[in-house]
């Protein structure tokens, strides 16, 4: 309604400078207006131009959505610029000389955030909690007290449309099919294991979670659920500035360091992140049902054990930015990450049944052991044109990943305990990456946006495996001669893509951004003892389209259609066979084809007051689905993964937040959608369908005691997870944190608990499909407590820091839990 008014008032004197003024009104005004914290445009603003001697308004604009605005029809003369939007200081300037049909180019125009203002309405942070943009939605976490002291994992469960498993693995919407960057670039430790790589970053380093439902066509076709974008804190302090984040507790704890210095043109960085996890014990029970089918006879098998798990992971990172003149800059950066994640299983008793009759037991111990280092390098020169917007691009990486899961089985004599042989299996693999990528951007037309681009990445994948047996009790192990035990393979993947995006920004505030990918994938694959595998190369093309509107109070609605592909990654191709549990066992698929997947969203968010609201809707459909399929031989059950049938999802989102009072601020949300799986196998034995609704809570908040204390507060909850041929079970997570602030809250100590209220929570797996029927349970004890201590040194002032490109590899369909070898 102001803005409404203040049109008005603007365009009164306008009608009557039109009815007066004899000269010709050919001249204008334009520029860009910028936050000066963050440097990103501040959009809607309202620009008034005003009689330099009388002080008469005599034109004005509002800024458009990326904070560009014109002010046009001017008459020659003398003229002050006057800037204003809610929450930031006014900005004048004077004297502004126009001559007859010139333009006059402002460029960047900087707003301060009103300090008082900041200081009487507390919530400002909080209402940028959620932000919608024409493709993403955007959860800036920096903003957000409760996810403090803790990982990238806890970040994500208050992320919109995101689920977070018990073993730390993302879900979109409910698909897995995701891709994960940080800083907009594909990492290393991300194809090992997202789940793992999540809980080496520390959530104090992130800035901002991206979740991209609708790409534009300048990203990778790959990832048919979406992208999820981590946007680390960057140092754009003058001088030196460290951050140090440690928590102590009773099953883990935590060190990081992160630290800048920026002078001149050079800005350096560099840290470090490292936890550990210990006293975690847990437990695991199994019973599957195998019925024959030639005859009456009925297989059962029980299975328990006692687990432990443990861990100690780090992250490492340096990096340097180089200003080398006013347009061009150099940007180089390396990510250097281990995992060591082992899993111990004693008194595992296994119990084999025939119609209802014992025949046999056996009782082992387990030791399983997933470890990894990687290493991400990338160097960007970047190249900007005297031309707003105008940009050219080149960037380059080189990420290599290297794994071993490995497990020994130690079978033991059930009346003294005493070893009686062993099975061992060593599997390392490897996963090395070359990309290339060129970019470039420019205006067209006014508010136009022309994007196009090229991109290669050569890929080296390889997993060698060797199966070992040991006859007796000393262990002296013995390789197995066999080409399905032990064996290499080796998989090379080129991906030559290219892209064209337009945006366009159309009058009453609408933005249409279509473009389209067309990528190129040419395969060999082999097998070092053995034949080659052939996997005939294939090019898709991939359009998306985004429109949005935003109204003048700050609502938007964006309707959203984009076309994905997904290709299977070494967790699904991997030949070796994983039978850490021998009577239920896992074993890749070579020839995995990709998955097709159609896209639409359809999303809309609104604020009263300071409380927002946003809501979106889905629909996916996928063809070609890499899908989960199991089996019986005799007794054991075989895991493997085939291109089947159809997959078909469509729900809704809901976040809110609510600035109760200045002190009192509550978060929540809701994801609830419904999956529909069909295998499509003529065979019935064999045919699978299942469908069902999955939801998932949200609620989080933080109350000020006093200017010195906090409380903050979080609670999940997960529905069962609907899967082809059963279901997983849910889960709840809550905590609750006590936080003391001091030297001007530049450092904070903390007491906090996680799961106090609960023992333990028993997740089961069920499947039921043909002629099995399994239920396994996994039992976590996850109570915790914590203290935390955080401690800020600030630089000498700020600047606004140029925005960097970054390379996107999003083109692996991955399993982000890593293998389950229960």
């Amino acid at each position: 309604m102001k803005k409404i008014v203040l049109m008005i008032a603007l365009l009164v004197p306008l009608l009557g400078l039109a009815a007066t003024n004899p000269f010709p009104a050919d001249a204008s005004i334009t520029g860009t207006i910028i936050d000066s914290l963050s440097g990103k445009p501040v959009d809607y603003a309202t620009v008034s131009v005003l009689d330099q001697t009388s002080g008469k308004v005599v034109s004005g604009s509002l800024a458009d959505g990326v904070g560009k605005f014109t002010v046009d029809k001017l008459a020659a003369g003398t003229y002050q610029l006057k800037v204003s939007f809610m929450g930031y200081a006014g900005k004048v300037i004077a004297n502004l000389k126009l001559e007859d049909g010139a333009t006059l180019k402002l460029g960047k125009i900087v707003l301060r955030p009103d300090s008082k203002m900041l200081n009487e309405v507390k919530v400002t942070g909080q209402k940028a909690l959620i932000e919608e943009k024409i493709d993403r939605t955007v959860y800036n976490a920096e903003n957000d007290l409760t996810a403090r002291g803790g990982d990238a994992t806890d970040v994500m469960k208050r992320v919109p449309m995101v689920s977070v498993d018990m073993d730390g693995n993302v879900s979109v919407r409910g698909s897995s099919n995701i891709k994960v960057l940080i800083n907009g670039k594909p990492s290393a430790m991300m194809s090992a294991s997202v789940s793992d790589a999540l809980k080496q970053i520390p959530s104090d380093l992130i800035k901002s979670v991206e979740v991209i439902t609708s790409p534009s066509a300048k990203y990778d076709a790959e990832g048919s659920g979406g992208i999820i974008n981590i946007v680390l804190k960057q140092n754009t302090l003058e001088g030196l500035s460290l951050n140090v984040n440690s928590a102590a507790g009773t099953r883990g704890s935590s060190l990081g360091l992160n630290g800048g210095y920026k002078v001149g043109k050079f800005n350096f960085s560099i840290g470090g992140f490292g936890r550990g996890s210990y006293n975690t014990p847990g437990a695991f029970t199994n019973s599957q049902t195998i019925s024959s089918l030639t005859s009456n006879d009925v297989s059962l098998t029980t299975q328990s054990a006692t687990t432990s798990n443990t861990s100690l992971m780090g992250r490492y990172n340096l990096g340097m930015d180089y200003d080398i003149n006013k347009r061009s800059s150099l940007s180089l950066g390396v990510v250097i990450g281990a995992n060591n994640r082992p899993t111990k299983q004693d008194n595992f008793l296994t119990q084999n049944y025939l119609n209802n009759l014992l025949i046999g037991s056996m009782l082992q111990r387990n030791d399983i052991t997933n470890s990894s280092n990687q290493l991400d390098a990338t160097l960007t020169y970047t190249l900007t044109g005297k031309k707003p917007e105008r940009e050219f691009s080149l960037l380059t990486e080189y990420s290599q990943n290297n794994r071993d899961n490995n497990f020994e089985n130690i079978f033991l004599d059930q009346s003294n305990g005493s070893v009686l042989n062993g099975l061992k299996n060593l599997n390392s693999s490897k996963n090395k990456e070359l990309t290339f990528e060129a970019d470039y951007q420019t205006p067209t037309f006014k508010n136009t946006l022309l994007e196009f681009g090229a991109k290669d990445i050569i890929r080296t994948v390889n997993s060698d495996y060797t199966y070992y047996s040991a006859a007796d009790g000393s262990l002296n192990y013995q390789p197995i001669s066999s080409g399905s035990l032990s064996n290499a393979f080796n998989y090379k993947q080129n991906v030559a893509a290219g892209y064209l995006s337009y945006t366009i920004s159309l009058p009453k505030s609408y933005t249409i951004k279509a473009g389209a990918r067309y990528e190129y994938t040419s395969i060999t694959a082999d097998f070092q003892s053995g034949s080659s595998v052939n996997i005939p190369n294939y090019g898709v093309l991939v359009p998306s389209v985004n429109l949005a509107k935003k109204f003048d109070n700050g609502d938007m609605i964006k309707l959203g259609y984009n076309r994905r592909i997904q290709r299977p990654s070494l967790e699904y191709l991997n030949p070796n066979i994983q039978a850490s549990n021998p009577l239920n066992i896992t074993v890749g698929n070579p020839s995995l084809q990709p998955e097709f997947t159609n896209n639409f969203e359809l999303a809309y968010s609104t604020h009263i007051k300071n409380n927002n609201l946003n809501l979106s809707t889905f629909m996916r459909n996928t063809n070609d689905a890499i899908q989960t399929i199991r089996s019986a031989n005799g007794d054991t059950v075989r895991t493997t993964y085939l291109n089947l049938g159809k997959q078909n999802a469509y729900g809704m989102s809901a976040s809110l937040n609510l600035a109760l009072t200045n002190k009192l601020n509550i978060n929540g949300g809701v994801d609830f959608y419904h999956l529909s799986l069909d295998n499509k196998d003529p065979d019935p034995l064999y045919h699978a369908a299942n469908s069902g609704w999955v939801t998932n809570y949200r609620l989080f908040g933080s109350y000020d005691l006093s200017d010195k204390y906090a409380i903050q507060a979080f609670a999940f909850h997960r529905s069962n997870q609907i899967q082809l041929q059963g279901y997983q079970g849910g889960f709840g997570v809550y905590n609750l944190s006590f936080n003391r602030y001091f030297a001007n809250k530049k450092g904070t100590i903390g007491i906090g608990g996680d799961n106090f209220l609960t023992h333990g929570y028993k997740i089961p797996t069920v499947v039921t499909s043909g002629n099995i029927a399994q239920n396994a349970v996994n039992i976590n004890y996850i109570r915790s407590f914590e203290l935390k201590f955080s401690y800020k040194i600030g630089g000498l002032h700020n600047k606004p820091q140029k925005p960097k490109k970054s390379i996107n590899n999003d083109d692996l369909k991955q399993d982000n839990g890593g293998t389950n070898n229960n």
